[in-house]
């Protein structure tokens, strides 16, 4: 029986039960067939494809850009470099690549490196399955099993990439000479799988030079002499621009064997960030969706501000750490004053520009200004989501309540139903209250006040109110 009856191309799915045969023998009158790692990744690429289903999931953002480029790129069996700043989800991209593997792959029993029963290619394996024949016994590899990665630092020797000579082998009596003294490094032992070199440049350029042969004629040189292996192997790798150009380089005949160099982006819609942010945030309180909304601005407006070091980038991470803070924040104010839910709120925002200030480069000249530069574009993308959102609702009934009545409360202490509480004037302002908040999809007491914080924040920044903090740090609007 095919393997293909035992595979869910394509997927990521929960692991299925791996199939029977047990020997070479087995595997023969099964009717396996044997396919390349190319093979694999095109055929069921082809096939999602075909039928309509997402190999990518879990990537937002490159529908039309990067995944386009990167499948042509797979289909015509290229190895890969992807070329981005940091946390443009380039690590993401190819960590997804494993679902693209078979399920489930035959490997000869206790094999080093992971060889197919119908081509052993180390002298062990070799010698195995000339003594078994049909009796060689077999395992089955999940394709989980079949990705390897390793991220470049200037550490790394050729010993971790390629291989040595192992000295405890030397040792049990056999000759440097003998291919079997030889302990294989992560290229050699990622055979029949895909390997992943996170942030290339950074590896020094003679390390890059022991690859040459490993990309071109799939074999490895350790120590002088050659060990010819038809490695099967898909070599992926990543790298920042920055790094590209001048803290470090990919070697041009190194670069020259990459089949495709991909450019990664920043998402280009605001809907993409905020699907990122998500989709990715570990949220330990509910963050209504226009304050992510807003978080997503803040960063794209940080990304093109001149102050802020584009070579840099702003990641995605600082989105993401972003409504991570803004939820704790909400959760702290829950657990100090008794609050049933934790309601990520407006006033909420002041901790992300504090605490997230230092994700950020600036550019020289701007030391001393960087809680300016930061303040002034969360206000600006407040007031964005302002009139994205609340745009055609009438506030005059709320900005007169206030202009005669106390004014409104709020801070990172105060609860949300004591701060409803204190608008004042109910009986005018209730109509424009529920029209926000049902503007805003505000069900729950802590999304109410959320959605009205906002309002509130919108006429400041239309100077239609005032606002000032106390000496408690409270926020009053009036």
């Amino acid at each position: 029986m095919p393997e293909d009856n035992f595979t869910t191309h394509g997927s990521q799915s929960t692991e299925t039960r791996h199939p029977s045969p047990r020997t070479l023998g087995e595997l023969r009158a099964s009717g396996h067939v044997q396919r390349s790692v190319r093979d694999e990744i095109r055929n069921n690429l082809l096939t999602a494809l075909r039928e309509g289903r997402d190999p990518w999931p879990g990537i937002v953002g490159f529908e039309a850009t990067v995944i386009p480029q990167l499948e042509r790129a797979l289909i015509a069996g290229h190895d890969v470099v992807m070329l981005g700043e940091r946390g443009q989800g380039k690590t993401r991209i190819l960590r997804t690549l494993v679902g693209l593997l078979d399920e489930w792959t035959p490997v000869i029993a206790g094999s080093e490196l992971g060889e197919h029963p119908y081509e052993p290619i180390t002298p062990a394996s070799i010698r195995k399955a000339a003594n078994l024949l049909d009796d060689l016994p077999i395992e089955w590899r999940h394709r989980s099993q079949r990705y390897s990665e390793k991220l470049a630092t200037p550490d790394t020797s050729v010993a971790d990439l390629v291989g040595d000579i192992d000295p405890m082998k030397v040792a049990e009596g056999r000759s440097l000479g003998d291919p079997e003294t030889i302990h294989f490094g992560l290229i050699p032992r990622a055979h029949r799988g895909i390997v992943a070199i996170n942030e290339l440049p950074d590896l020094a350029e003679r390390i890059q030079v022991s690859m040459l042969n490993v990309m071109e004629e799939r074999d490895i040189q350790v120590r002088g002499y050659t060990l010819r292996l038809p490695l099967d192997v898909l070599v992926m790798a990543s790298a920042n621009p920055e790094d590209y150009t001048n803290r470090g380089r990919i070697i041009t005949p190194l670069k020259d064997r990459f089949g495709a160099e991909i450019r990664t982006h920043y998402p280009l819609e605001l809907d993409d960030e905020v699907a990122v942010i998500e989709q990715e945030a570990d949220l330990t309180a509910s963050v209504p969706t226009f304050i992510t909304e807003i978080l997503a601005r803040f960063t794209r407006y940080a990304r093109d501000h001149p102050s802020i070091d584009q070579r840099s980038g702003v990641s995605a991470r600082f989105s993401i750490a972003a409504a991570e803070t803004v939820a704790a924040a909400a959760l702290h104010r829950a657990a100090v004053t008794g609050e049933d839910q934790a309601v990520a709120r407006v006033v909420d925002l002041e901790s992300v520009v504090e605490v997230l200030r230092g994700k950020i480069e600036f550019e020289s000249g701007e030391e001393g200004r960087e809680l300016e530069i930061l303040e002034h574009l969360m206000r600006k993308s407040v007031a964005d989501t302002v009139r994205a959102h609340l745009g055609g609702i009438d506030l005059a009934a709320l900005v007169e309540a206030l202009e005669n009545g106390e004014p409104v409360v709020t801070g990172d202490r105060v609860r949300a139903g004591d701060f409803l509480g204190s608008i004042p004037s109910p009986e005018t302002t209730g109509a424009v209250l529920d029209a926000i908040a049902e503007r805003l999809d505000a069900d729950i007491e802590g999304e109410r006040a959320s959605a009205v914080e906002l309002a509130l924040e919108g006429l400041f920044l239309a100077r239609r109110i005032g606002k000032e903090a106390d000496e408690a740090g409270q926020t009053i609007y009036g």
